[in-house]
This record gives C-alpha cells, structure tokens and sequence, in this order.
C-alpha cells in the first residue's frame, strides 16, 4: 500500500520535540486531590463542601455499624470551621509496620490508605471503602487538626492542606474508657468556590437520615454561626419504620408502616415501606449507610419484590381474574414510599460518590425478603392489604387513561391540525424550538392575544375558567375536563408515564394570567397540572409565567420649562409606589388599574407581555428536593386544609400584597 508525502504543519517538529518526557507530571501524595477536586468531593460548590462533611461524619457512621460508637457531634464553629466527634475506637496511633510512619498520619495523608480493606480491620460493613474519604478532606482545606482519644492519652497532629505541619503528640491524658476520634478543619478557600457556605437545612437533612439508618445512636449538630445557636439532636430506635412515618408525616397514609429487617448471607436488609393517597412514588434507597441517588440492585431487587408479590395477592383474593392483565411495575409503586437498607460486607459502587450499587447479589437478596415478608404481612393484615391493591387497580385504570390521552393526540403528521383543539389560534411555523404557546385566560383576553401576537410564531390558547385541581381529582375525572383536554392536545406530548417531549409543539408554555387573585389561581392550578402530568416540562426549562402591568400612569417629566409626558406600565403596587416617591406623586397620574388582561387592547398586551424584546418571563423550575417540591402541592393544593393554613401562618411574613 502506497502512502503520500504530507508535508508536516508548521512548527510541528518544534512542538513535538517541546513534548518530551519532562512534559509528563506525576501528582503524588494528595495533590491529584487538590487538582481535580471534583473527582473526589463532586465539585467546589456547596455540593462538594457538604460532601466533605458527609465523608467525615461517615467514618463515625462506620464505627457506629460496628457497635463502637453511639454518639457523633456534628459542630459549625462560628468562624466557618466544622468539627465532627465520635466516641468510637479512634483512629490507631501507633507505627505502621512497613510504611514507618504513625497509622494516624498515614490515614490522613495518603489516597485508597484504610482500615477498611481487609477482614481483619474489624469492620464488617463500611461506607468508606474507597479510602479517599477523609484524606481528600484534609488536601481540600485550609488547616485540619485530628484528635483521638485512646489508651487514657489524648493525641494530636495539625495538618495545613494536607501536609503534616507537626508531629503526631500527646496532648493530654483522658479516661481510659474514653475512646474516640475529633476532626476539626477550615475549608480552602482557594479551592472551593467564592461565597460558598454552609446550609444548615441541608445538613440536617442529611444528619436525620444516619440517625434513622443507625438505630440507638446520637446523633447532636450544633451550628454556632446563628443567634441563638441553633442544636440539634437526633436519636431513634424504629429504625427505617420511624423513616417512612416521617417522610409521610403530612400525607394521608393507607395503613401503618412496614417494617422488615433480616439478615441473610451475612448481609442485612433493612426496608420500611407505606403507601399513601398521592400518585407519586418517594424511595430512596442506601447501602451501608450511604444515600444511592442513583439505585442500583437493592432498588431492583425492591421492584421486583413489589411486582410480583401485588399481583400474587391480587389473584388470591380475587381482585385479579384469570383473564386480567397484571399490574406494572409502576401501578405497584404508585403512592408509594420506601427506604431500602442494605448492610453489605463488600459493596461495589458505581464511582467515589457511591451513586449507585452494582452488587449483583444483592438484588436477589432483596426480592427474596421482601416479598417474603411482605406476603405474610398481607395474610395477616387483610383490610390494610385491600386497601394497597385498590390503590394498585386505581393506578392501572389512571394508566389506561394516560394511553389515551397519548390517543388523542396522535395526528399522522405535525401540519395536521385536526386533533388540535377549536379554539386554538395555532402559529404558521412547524419549527418547535422557536414556537410559544401563551394559555390566556378568558375568551376576552385571548381575543386581544389573538389579534396583538406575532402569528408567525406565537400560538394563543384561551381557557375558560378555573380548570379542575387535579392534586385533588381522579385522573379518569380530570381527563374528561374540557379544558385539561385542550391543553393536552395543544402540547402533544401525552401525560405522565405516556409523556414524550421529543413530541412537544411548542418549546416555550407561557402562562398568562390576570394580575389579581383570581389569577394567581388559575396560574397555581395550571402548575399543579403541569407538575403532576408533565413533569418534565418543567424539569426541561419549557414553562413560563408572563408578568402582565398591574397598572397604566402618565409620568411627567420636568426638563427645564419644559414638561414631558409619558406613558409607562407598572407591575404592582409596590412598583406604583416607589415610582411616586421617585417621581413625586403630583408627576405620577394613574390612568387605569387592569382588572384583567381583556382590559388590554392588542397592542398594549403586545407591548408589555408578548413582544420578546421587551416582556419580562418567569421560568418555573424546580429548585432544591423534588420531594419537597411534591409536598408543597400537596399541602397547598390537597384535600387537607390544615397544612395550607400552616404554610400560610410560616410565611405570611414574605407575602407581598400587590392585589
């Protein structure tokens, strides 16, 4: 085979002879840490400080498994330092055999160094098997210092950015029955991102999980940083039954909490589950203590459990016929909340996070159990076990119907509108990523859309009303709404498990709605609609709130002699308000308050909410947990109006009252 000359680009044999051995740089110690913290902490934002926090607090955990430790302080010095404290074993302080140098500075200063790989370590589960843990912790802050009590000596070592500034010494004496390990460090700042801090919320959160996976241990945050200091302190003997009771603990639950624990092949399976009213499944699932946000095989193995055992029960007591279709896994989780633990001796996770469990035993190991147990709590809890398969039929029937909702918006092609609803005022391009849907409410005020948008690309939907709150309604109920239909068709993407946005019409849902309380109504309940149907529209960026003037105003302005007079908008009270004291109330003369959009003529409602260079938009995400996002609609929007009156009492104080 013959091969052409190519003539070499410029300066290639001077770059390639600058490439040369000398280029190749070995990290050593814990500077890979230092140079790629995200590899080892998740990132340098507020994630990755917490992550620190976790990495350190789960050496403590570990101990706690082992039966070593019953209480862990967790504090936030005033000056952004963190400390941990347990009464474990402490960290071993004596030599290490080969590597001649203190097992304690050892664990601190080198990558994968442990007691954690081996059967002789004495620990029989652990989180921290990686070895990076606390290791990465001390590279990625400013100063560390590690105590640990053993022996009746108190001992010491000061690290600054993970190098050892002193020796490991003893500091002091303690009681000989007084065991344990306390870090204490200063994130860099030169490493982690500007500005970033701590939140104490979170951490709680995190904190109330370990004490629920860890039964009988202390667990105590103290954050010095608030005025008054803000102490906490966890403790629970139910185990994963207390867990699931509080994570329904503002939801309407089925039946008491079931709660299965054994141990089988050396491995411990601990699940609490409860189903509730909701059509939302909440699990989550951890091994050895560790949060698995992303599943693995104890969360197959849950599933699998679930499936198979609802149908079995089904048929037994004759809710399902011989010729009925079983249920899906899906109708089996529906209104579901579960925490799987699992206690594994050699777990293998899917990277340093530890997002995800790849044991492939374990997963046999969980279907085995739970369907065991959960057979026999069926045959012992007959009504409670009615209740659950009603809840499952109810699921499958909700299913159905989302297929045909899918049915009815089926069309053989995009430019066949003949399935979209009458009443829509479709635009003329079929190119999505560059269409807006605007849902206006009223027939008024969508007549004035109508004529004041750009038909090009803005497609009007007026809706009548208030549409059904469908937090509260059957789904069979809610998709025989006229309205709920309507809009259904108008995205094209079918509902829930049946939701495809790669079928969506329009790349921007913009909700438009009258700047009164009626307004913020219906707006609340077309989010309700969207959260609980069409999900990841909003988890995509495709929703929008528009921001119509609340009010018209003739400003006058004074130029020399001469006075000006314009008009301007104004969005609310507020607005109205500081534009008076700007301008003075004798130049600012309101010339109309909007009782709705239909108020507006076209070119206003162009000119102020639908021209895109100049119309302001809110887009609707969902920020923080989405489990917290799902219980605020349902304390909100529920059949329950004690939790609404709560939400309203805790934060009447951030109420702006611009109606």
């Amino acid at each position: 085979m013959a091969m052409a000359n190519t003539p070499m680009p410029p300066n290639a044999e001077q770059n390639t002879n600058a490439y040369s051995a000398e280029a190749i740089q070995a990290l050593k110690g814990l500077e890979p840490v230092r140079e790629r913290p995200g590899m080892y902490v998740g990132g340098t934002g507020e994630g990755g400080l917490h992550h620190c926090v976790y990495e350190v607090v789960d050496n403590s955990i570990d101990e706690a498994m082992q039966g070593s430790c019953d209480r862990i302080d967790i504090r936030i010095q005033a000056d952004g330092s963190i400390s941990v404290s347990d009464n474990g074993r402490g960290i071993p302080v004596d030599m290490h055999p080969t590597e001649k140098m203190p097992a304690l500075t050892l664990v601190m200063t080198t990558l994968h160094a442990g007691g954690k790989f081996n059967e002789r370590s004495g620990y029989s589960v652990s989180g921290g098997l990686h070895g990076v843990g606390v290791s990465a912790v001390n590279a990625l802050s400013e100063w560390m210092v590690t105590q640990v009590r053993r022996g009746g000596q108190m001992h010491q070592q000061k690290f600054e950015r993970g190098h050892p500034v002193t020796d490991l010494e003893v500091v002091g004496t303690c009681e000989p029955e007084d065991t344990g390990t306390t870090q204490h460090y200063k994130w860099d700042e030169t490493i982690f991102d500007k500005g970033v801090a701590y939140r104490a919320d979170e951490l709680l959160e995190r904190f109330r999980e370990m004490a629920f996976l860890n039964r009988g241990v202390t667990i105590r945050f103290t954050d010095e940083r608030e005025s008054p200091v803000e102490d906490t302190t966890f403790y629970f003997e139910g185990g994963l039954g207390s867990f699931v009771r509080y994570m329904n603990r503002q939801r309407h639950v089925l039946h008491p909490p079931i709660y299965i624990h054994r141990t089988i092949e050396g491995n411990e399976i601990e699940v609490g589950l409860q189903y509730t009213d909701s059509d939302q499944e909440h699990t989550v699932v951890f091994c050895n203590t560790i949060k698995n946000p992303d599943g693995g095989t104890h969360l197959t193995g849950l599933r699998k459990a679930l499936t198979r055992q609802m149908n079995e029960h089904a048929r037994k007591i004759n809710r399902l016929k011989d010729n009925d279709a079983n249920f899906t896994g899906e109708d089996t989780r529906d209104g579901l909340t579960a925490v799987v633990s699992v206690k594994v001796p050699s777990p293998q996770f899917e990277g340093q996070n530890k997002l995800k469990l790849l044991n492939k035993e374990v997963q046999g190991y969980v279907e085995t159990v739970v369907a065991e147990e959960l057979a026999e709590w069926m045959t012992a809890n007959a009504a409670d076990a009615r209740a659950i398969i009603d809840k499952c039929q109810n699921a499958a029937e909700a299913r159905t119907a989302a297929r045909r909702a899918r049915d009815m918006v089926r069309r053989k092609g995009l430019l066949d509108s003949m399935t979209l609803p009458g009443k829509l005022a479709d635009c003329s391009s079929r190119n999505p990523t560059e269409t807006e849907l605007y849902l206006v409410e009223g027939d008024s005020a969508g007549g004035s859309a109508k004529q004041g948008r750009d038909r090009q690309f803005q497609a009007i939907l007026p809706l009548r009303g208030k549409i059904l709150n469908v937090q509260k309604a059957k789904d069979s109920k809610a998709l025989e709404n006229k309205e709920i239909q309507a809009l259904i068709k108008a995205m094209g993407t079918g509902i829930k498990s049946e939701f495809s946005l790669d079928n969506l019409r329009y790349h921007r849902i913009i909700v438009m709605t009258d700047a009164d309380v009626d307004g913020a109504h219906i707006r609340t309940l077309l989010l309700t609609f969207f959260y609980r149907y069409m999900k990841p529209l909003i988890e995509e960026g495709h929703l929008y709130i528009a921001q119509p003037p609340l009010f018209k105003v003739a400003v006058t302005e004074q130029n020399g002699k001469a006075k000006r007079k314009q008009t301007s908008y104004v969005y609310n009270e507020r607005q109205l308000a500081e534009l008076q004291r700007e301008k003075g109330n004798d130049n600012v003369k309101l010339e109309q308050r909007y009782k709705g959009l239909g108020e507006m003529n076209a070119e206003q409602l162009w000119t102020t909410t639908m021209d895109p260079d100049a119309r302001t938009l809110l887009q609707v995400t969902v920020d923080d947990d989405a489990a917290d996002a799902d219980q605020l609609f349902m304390d909100l929007m529920g059949p329950d109006a004690e939790p609404r009156r709560r939400f309203i009492q805790q934060n009447s104080d951030r109420a702006t009252p611009d109606y």
